[in-house]
């Protein structure tokens, strides 16, 4: 992304090169400097991390490579504090960076999207909670130090590179001196000038704590000079029982890079055919990255410990907001990220946890409805994703499935959908649309308003596309009621509904046959409605093909052409009796001004525009002043 990355060359000089930032990247680290962070000890949490990832690095490179390791067989990292010099520098002995690696990972900033960093950033009471988000985790450093200098040598190479920013003017990268290239071995080290405002970080007691707050679970060792200030145990490895709420809410939040609590913890290990460790975590808010177009995954897969990679696809993309790890302890060692995919332990990992996970989601409904409601509001329409993507799970996913219904403002699940059925009842039906009162408000729900039946009503968009390939639920196939007939004469009108007489069919056709002529192309034909009470006309699909939400949502992708909607009319409406009134052929211009009316009001009703919005106004404004009917 170049318009985020500083000035670059492609060859290291014999002199220091000097970049300068990108205005965007100069803004965003006066904004994190400045800004009110309520956790300035979140830089050592980031800077710790990113050596860990270094040197797992070193690790998986090392398989096929050991020589890279070479005399240095134990990974570290050493925290070292100089008073005199108000320093603290954080080492590790992992793979380290060449020069092109320091000027691109340290020269490029938010590189999952510098405007939507910038948007939170400004907007954000506490900062912290968006660091490790956008790729910034080491530009928290500026949060406490006025100068920052990065030290490297990348594993197997006896090039040493220098990277040094105040965090303002810019960055300088050039060939270390001979003592700066005497001072460190293999790996990297960053060290820090501390700011005023920052002196407690010298403290030996302070680096402890924080430390042990953020990075006691960190798999290699974190020293304080020659002590070890971290326990270097992997959490998921350690017992349910072992671990306290706080140690798996911190976990959760240094690898995930959140500050919200998780909803829902599953932590267990897998004994048979198959051994591994799995700890996962539902956030209580939805990740900023929830919808992105790539629907990556956040489960990083480890080997015996080793990490392995980030895009394994332990879980399928509609469960992508679950963080967390899985450690397997069966797969070799040296497996590549290319052999993931058809490795068949990997799959049997991947079908194993997946079902887990809804098993989980399945339990905390049964025992903790409210809770579950929660997660269900946050995160139901990614689930419903996998009613479209992943037709083997589907019941497991109607099962786990909560609707809005016209029955009142609670969620419903299937089942009690189908055990409010009335009878002779033998559809289970649902209305699509955008928005919830709108959807409230649909003429088509007339007819099943009247005769007590309840309707789901879908207003996420994947609701459009699950609902055309779900076959039903416990026998009870699924019906548009925007779509085709809508033959409700075998079902009784409640008490509390109006009552509709028959219409009166033949005294209309006329009419039908004159509305038909009328509106031409613009509808597909003219029916009379048994879904209609109150409204004098309303618009459904045909049987065939997508309903009305769904041919708005493909028409507006360009990927079909909409098809023309069937007007469906109330015989008992006035509006129908004024229709038959101007039937004579000195009266045929207000019998079309009234027809158009009539369609362009259906569309109203259904929240699109009239077909023409000038002509629309003229004709309203003209029966207006006429008086609007005789």
């Amino acid at each position: 992304m170049t318009d985020e990355r500083a000035e670059q060359t492609n060859e290291p000089s014999e002199g220091p090169e000097a970049h300068e930032y990108k205005a965007e990247v100069a803004r965003i680290l006066h904004l994190m400097v400045h800004s009110v962070y309520t956790e300035k000890e979140i830089f050592l949490r980031e800077l710790i991390s990113n050596a860990s990832d270094a040197c797992d690095k070193l690790r998986y490179a090392a398989l096929t490579a050991p020589e890279l390791l070479g005399d240095e067989l134990e990974l570290a990292i050493t925290i070292s504090i100089d008073k005199a010099q108000k320093s603290i520098t954080v080492s590790d002995n992992g793979m380290g960076m060449d020069h092109d690696e320091l000027r691109d990972n340290l020269g490029t900033i938010a590189r999952s999207g510098t405007k939507a960093f910038l948007e939170q950033l400004e907007s954000a009471q506490d900062g912290t909670k968006l660091i490790g988000q956008f790729g910034v985790g080491f530009y928290s450093s500026f949060i406490v130090a006025e100068h920052v200098e990065v030290l490297s040598r990348q594993a197997g190479s006896d090039e040493v590179y220098a990277w040094a920013s105040d965090g303002a003017s810019g960055f300088t990268i050039a060939e270390a001196t001979d003592e700066q290239a005497a001072s460190i071995g293999r790996g990297t080290a960053v060290r820090l000038t501390l700011n005023e405002q920052s002196m407690n970080f010298l403290e030996e007691h302070e680096i402890e704590r924080v430390v042990r707050a953020y990075s006691d679970h960190i798999i290699f060792p974190v020293r304080l000079g020659d002590r070890q200030i971290n326990t270097a145990s992997a959490l998921w490895d350690r017992r349910k029982e072992e671990i306290s709420e706080d140690e798996y809410r911190e976990f959760y939040r240094s690898t995930g890079g959140a500050l919200d609590e998780p909803a829902l913890t599953i932590h267990y290990r897998a004994e048979g055919r198959n051994e591994y460790a799995v700890l996962l975590f539902v956030p209580t808010f939805r990740p900023f990255d929830l919808y992105q177009p790539s629907r990556s995954g956040h489960v990083r897969l480890y080997v015996k410990r080793v990490f392995i990679t980030s895009d394994a696809e332990l879980l399928p993309a509609y469960l992508r907001f679950v963080r967390g790890v899985v450690d397997s302890l069966d797969m070799p060692l040296n497996i590549s990220r290319e052999m993931l995919q058809n490795n068949p332990t990997v799959q049997a990992i991947r079908k194993a946890v997946t079902n887990r996970v809804l098993n989980e989601f399945k339990s905390c409904a049964d025992k903790d409805p409210d809770s579950y409601i929660s997660l269900w509001e946050t995160f139901g329409p990614v689930i419903k994703e996998g009613l479209y993507e992943d037709p083997e799970r589907r019941d497991a996913l109607f099962n786990l499935a909560r609707f809005r219904t016209t029955s009142g403002d609670a969620w419903r699940s299937l089942k009690q959908y189908v055990e409010s059925f009335r009878e002779n009842q033998t559809a289970i039906y649902y209305l699509t649309g955008e928005d919830q009162d709108l959807l409230r408000q649909s003429p088509q729900l007339e007819g099943f308003r009247a005769r007590g039946i309840e309707v789901l009503l879908f207003s996420d968009p994947v609701d459009s596309f699950w609902v055309t390939n779900a076959l039903g639920f416990d026998g009870k196939p699924f019906k548009s009621i925007t779509q085709g007939d809508a033959d409700l004469s075998n079902i009784d009108m409640a008490e509390s509904g109006t009552d509709v007489a028959a219409p009166a069919v033949d005294d209309l056709a006329p009419v039908i046959e004159r509305l038909k002529e009328t509106l031409g192309e613009a509808v597909g034909g003219v029916e009379v409605s048994s879904r209609l009470v109150e409204s004098p006309a309303c618009l459904v699909a045909p049987t065939e093909g997508p309903d009305r939400a769904l041919d708005r949502i493909l028409a507006r992708q360009d990927q079909a052409a909409r098809q023309a909607p069937i007007l469906e009319i109330n015989p008992n409406h006035p509006l129908l009796g004024a229709l038959g009134d101007r039937m004579a052929p000195a009266r045929g211009e207000e019998f079309s001004d009234l027809a158009w009316l009539l369609l362009d009001q259906a569309r109203v009703l259904e929240g699109e525009l009239p077909s023409d919005p000038a002509k629309f106004a003229a004709r309203l404004n003209a029966w207006v002043l006429k008086g609007a009917g005789e």
